[in-house]
């Protein structure tokens, strides 16, 4: 203890190399000429929520009906501006409306500019990039696959393959992943991944692939440790270094991450307190008596001093109000406003504003081209699945082995024929549940419901076409759904004695092929008309039930009331459960049955009409119909997801 303790004293701490920060940053991207470098304005912007009530809420400027105090700023290129304020404050809010991102239930008000020109939301999106808090990934792919995608739908068609690989590799040397390329991104509780700081560095690795001359992001170092915040904010310092505008909200930035802003703008309640550099921030307060203290992060002192305290709401309202209106009237606001009006070219309002959507697709890659990439990751995202893959099969050949087992060698009398018939219906039902709810259970097998959140984020960040990623995923997803209701019949339909005549097994297998397609395809409508996956899992069994009980096994398809006709028909279960057994009892001519038994079936048409089922007339209807309700429950899943994405534009 003495030893190490001496030992521990006589190091010499001038050989101990601490790392500087800030001083060997490099230029992330290639430089932007002067000429088109982004300066990004905004004007009189006010933001309301859209209820039914006649008077409606006011998210910025909520204590201040003055036109004048609606917010505005400017954002030059070169420079971080940093959007500061507590919980509560408006900067997402205001970050939101600067990007065209506010939910469909918000108003927004004012004028948002690109060098002076209004912009559309297409347009800004040509322009822009917009790295959000949550960073959403396909968790199996690798960091290079990921950035592979980005760039074959993101950049320019006219890039050639090797170009577009080559800036991969550029972006991943600049941010610093060399080390985790090859490495899957990851899924919580599932896949162990890269870090939350690779994560939040892959989120920019894929956004400055086009090397956009704007970025927005939203609080870039949430959940981030101090070294990897910091590591965050160098990115973005770096990306100014080559022209870029960045804009980002920050939540409780450390003394050292302040220092590295160029601007900031300070929030309280929905108005601008400050707009400025961080020395222009501290001669303000100190015209307003209230100075920052020595050795003290001036980052927390404003969002303290701006802070809404409880129990002290009233004068904090107050001192916020006092503040707002002091910076309005101060030379840096007065100076900010005039500029930020002033690069507002009125004249062009009706030219860009209102026609700037129609003239530019927001899609990079032609629809071709959207198609080999979603196509190419759809399948990656499959065959690297180990739950969609092992899991399944393994689950598929357990329950086909304990069927197999319990219904073992059933003999032609009359026990026999109804456990056929009862095994044939236990055949649909399990091809239904396992494959609605293969599709919509995140937690168990990610399929489809798990990636809407990541395939509408893409969508509106103009990526790719909702067709092509519904049409990719559909097919991607085919063998799979596909190979599982096979190697279920293999397993089992032997073992259990079913009709073995000629090709009698392989068009059962092409039934539950059908039935298990429907069902997955119901599943994708469940999946796109849900919120969430809790919520498509509540509604899946409720509107499953009755389908299976209009299947003809529990309840004769003669006897069913005449107001649920209509709904009979688009029960997969009836169709189904109609081919199946036909194509078990058709041309069964000796069923074993005692001579004094009169109830007992006598040959496979006498087994059909009990059930109301027709083996002349019915077979090819039924497989129409299933087909039919295959492409039926696609389009209207296709449909559903086509108005949410419109509807979050």
């Amino acid at each position: 203890s003495g030893d190490s303790t001496s030992s521990a004293a006589s190091l010499n701490m001038t050989s101990v190399r601490i790392p500087t920060y800030g001083t060997n940053l490099h230029p992330v991207g290639n430089i932007i000429l002067p000429e088109e470098r982004i300066t990004y304005t905004w004007n009189e912007i006010n933001v309301f929520t859209n209820h039914t009530s006649s008077k409606p809420n006011r998210l910025l400027n909520k204590n201040n009906n003055q036109s004048n105090s609606l917010v505005c700023g400017i954002a030059y290129p070169g420079e971080l501006l940093a959007i500061l304020g507590s919980s509560g404050a408006g900067k997402t809010t205001l970050l939101n409306a600067l990007t065209f991102q506010s939910s469909s239930n918000v108003i927004v008000s004012g004028i948002r500019c690109v060098n002076g020109i209004p912009v559309s939301s297409k347009t800004l999106t040509s322009q822009s990039a917009y790295v959000q808090q949550d960073d959403l990934f396909i968790g199996n792919l690798t960091v290079k696959e990921h950035l592979i995608f980005q760039a074959l739908v993101r950049m320019d068609r006219n890039l050639s393959y090797k170009q577009r690989m080559q800036r991969v590799e550029e972006v991943i040397s600049e941010l610093a992943l060399v080390k985790c390329q090859n490495t899957q991104i990851g899924i919580i509780g599932r896949i162990k991944g890269i870090s939350g700081g690779e994560r939040k560095r892959l989120s920019f690795a894929a956004e400055v692939l086009t090397n956009p001359r704007l970025m927005f992001c939203d609080e870039p170092t949430s959940g981030l440790d101090s070294f990897m915040a910091l590591n965050v904010i160098q990115v973005l310092k770096s990306m100014t270094m080559s022209g870029k505008t960045v804009i980002c909200t920050i939540h409780q930035p450390s003394s050292e991450l302040y220092s590295m802003f160029d601007k900031l703008l300070l929030m309280s309640e929905g108005r601008t307190a400050f707009l400025g550099s961080p020395e222009e921030a501290d001669m303000f307060f100190k015209e307003l008596e209230a100075p920052c203290p020595k050795n003290y992060n001036p980052a927390d002192y404003f969002i303290q001093l701006m802070a809404i305290v409880p129990e002290k709401e009233e004068s904090c309202r107050q001192a916020v109000s006092l503040i707002c209106d002091k910076y309005e009237k101060s030379s840096v606001g007065v100076k900010v406003a005039l500029e930020a009006s002033n690069l507002v070219r009125k004249s062009d309002i009706n030219d860009v504003w209102i026609n700037g959507d129609t003239y530019k697709s927001p899609y990079k890659a032609s629809w071709c081209s959207q198609f080999k990439a979603v196509l190419w990751r759809s399948w990656l995202s499959v065959i690297k699945e180990p739950l969609l893959i092992k899991v399944r099969m393994i689950q598929t050949i357990i329950i086909a082995l304990i069927v197999g087992a319990i219904y073992f060698n059933q003999k032609l009398d009359q026990s026999g024929v109804m456990n056929i018939n009862g095994v044939l219906f236990i055949f649909l039902t399990n091809m239904t549940f396992q494959n609605v709810f293969a599709v919509v259970n995140v937690k168990k097998l990610k399929v489809f419901c798990a990636e809407l959140q990541v395939f509408l984020r893409e969508h509106r960040n103009g990526m790719y076409r909702t067709d092509v990623y519904f049409l990719c995923k559909t097919l991607a997803e085919a063998p799979v759904f596909v190979t599982i209701p096979i190697l279920f019949t293999a397993v089992c339909y032997f073992m259990i004695g079913l009709n073995s005549e000629g090709i009698r097994f392989f068009i059962a297998c092409g039934i539950l092929v059908l039935v298990a397609n429907v069902a997955i395809s119901f599943g994708y409508l469940i999946s796109c008309a849900s919120s969430s996956v809790s919520m498509a899992l509540s509604v899946g069994p409720p509107l499953v039930v009755p389908f299976l009980l209009f299947g003809g096994f529990f309840l004769n398809v003669s006897s069913i009331p005449i107001y649920f006709k209509w709904l009979s028909y688009l029960s997969w279960f009836r169709f189904g459960n109609e081919a199946l057994m036909i194509n078990q009892w058709k041309n069964v001519t000796n069923i074993d049955c005692p001579a004094s038994n009169s109830t007992c079936p006598r040959d496979g048409h006498v087994v059909l009409e009990i059930y109301n089922f027709s083996e002349v007339d019915n077979f090819i209807e039924d497989i129409a119909m299933l087909v039919i309700l295959i492409i039926g429950f696609r389009l209207t899943a296709y449909f559903i997801l086509l108005l949410r994405t419109r509807q979050r534009k």
